[in-house]
């Protein structure tokens, strides 16, 4: 079998992109199963940085197709420009299909993300504002938009006329812009003449593809601690980025996802309101941020940044199986004077190695560290695990042993060739 899942392990922005792409290179296709243009891969290709949102990150490669499935919403617009900048890039030569059945997001989407966001006050999410919450809840409520009904038109006018007048109520008690009609349907036209040729069912060409023994790779945004069902919610995303998930928000049975890969950064970053045990306040925080470009790829906000925390990563072992850990930038933990993992938390006064579902029980965590000896060598060169530090791979060990996960994938640096394999998964 040749499906792999690629996982982010943490709160996201473990560089799940430079991985995606790393395989996309061998890939048949790369499917991107849930999210929005609210979560962004950042790729450096031919010594260019990509920040990609919607967009598969196999894009670069002509000869895979890139699947948005159905599990993802649609931004049309967003698409579009994203299209439009990475063709003005040079990036022209591409295969690219949307699944009829994702959900369009919509202009009053990303209002109503606002205004509930403002609402909140003090107990804001801490959204990106980009409309992806109230577009899954439309999706929940069954007054949702899908890509296949710009292909219908009758359809599309009839449920149109049927949906505007709850979503303008909405948009009334927060005394937002209301919408006509003649406005919305207008828009829904102009961008189904743009994409309407690439619009299909992607659950049966990823299936094709599977039993043709193509190599397909599963990409998704966000991290498994911003899983709407298993993160710490309410700080969470609106979807589920877990393993688990692919097989519904891609129409792939799960008997098919043989092999899933978490990728993790060498230390933890967060971005939003939540929850964050082993989060930094001091010079180190600010050495990492600086050191591994610690700031948001689409709304450019400086991330939390903490120690690695293998609590998390083992409770993301356990909800999703997730076998093979990849270790991102590595490379930037020689600007610290020592290195520290935890390992478990203090919930008070007793120690614990899950993670408490409560928010306010999770926010009274205290980490519990081991301490590591540092390495200050350059390792963005090496080009296998036997060049690297004694100290650096002490560190991976150590991670290997707390977690039972084999660190199978190292990045030492940004570039597709900065990565030390170890195993091969694909």
């Amino acid at each position: 079998m040749s499906q792999l899942v690629i996982q982010g392990s943490q709160w996201g922005d473990e560089g799940k992109g430079k991985i995606t792409d790393y395989f996309a290179q061998q890939a048949d296709m790369v499917v991107r199963s849930q999210g929005g243009n609210n979560a962004g891969h950042s790729i450096v290709y031919n010594n260019h940085r990509y920040a990609l949102k919607l967009v598969p990150s196999g894009i670069f490669n002509p000869n895979t197709i890139n699947v948005i499935a159905n599990g993802t919403v649609v931004n049309l617009e967003a698409l579009k420009g994203e299209l439009d900048l990475l063709e003005s890039q040079g990036i022209t030569k591409y295969q690219l299909v949307i699944s009829d059945r994702a959900n369009i997001l919509m202009p009053y989407h990303i209002d109503l993300d606002g205004a509930k966001e403002a609402n909140l006050g003090q107990a804001k999410i801490g959204t990106t504002k980009k409309g992806i919450g109230p577009c899954y809840t439309s999706k929940a409520e069954r007054i949702g938009l899908r890509m296949g009904d710009l292909l219908e038109d009758e359809y599309l006018k009839d449920h149109l006329k049927s949906i505007l007048p709850i979503i303008n109520i909405e948009l009334k008690s927060y005394n937002l812009k209301e919408y006509s009609f003649d406005e919305v349907y207008s828009y829904l036209k102009k961008y189904a003449e743009i994409f309407k040729d690439k619009i299909t069912n992607t659950s049966i060409l990823i299936n094709k593809y599977i039993k043709e023994n193509k190599k397909v790779l599963f990409e998704g945004a966000q991290g498994a601690m911003l899983c709407l069902d298993h993160g710490t919610y309410p700080y969470v995303t609106s979807s589920s980025p877990l393993a688990n998930g692919v097989s519904l928000n891609s129409g792939v049975a799960c008997y098919l996802l043989d092999k899933v890969l978490g990728v993790a950064k060498a230390y933890t970053t967060r971005v939003g309101e939540g929850p964050f045990p082993s989060e930094l306040f001091d010079k180190n925080a600010d050495l990492l941020r600086e050191k591994g470009h610690e700031y948001g790829t689409v709304t450019k906000r400086p991330r939390r940044i903490g120690y690695l925390d293998c609590v998390v990563l083992n409770y993301v072992k356990n909800i999703t199986g997730m076998q093979h850990l990849a270790l991102m930038l590595v490379d930037v933990l020689s600007v610290l004077d020592e290195l520290k993992i935890c390992v478990s938390y203090s919930l008070d006064g007793k120690t614990i190695d899950y993670v408490p579902s409560n928010l306010y029980a999770y926010n009274r965590c205290k980490p519990n560290y081991i301490t590591l000896p540092t390495f200050k060598e350059d390792i963005s060169n090496c080009k296998s695990y036997d060049e690297l530090p004694t100290n650096c791979k002490k560190y991976i060990e150590a991670i290997e042993e707390i977690t039972g996960l084999k660190v199978s994938i190292i990045s030492v640096g940004p570039d597709r060739n900065q990565t030390i394999v170890r195993e091969k998964l694909f």
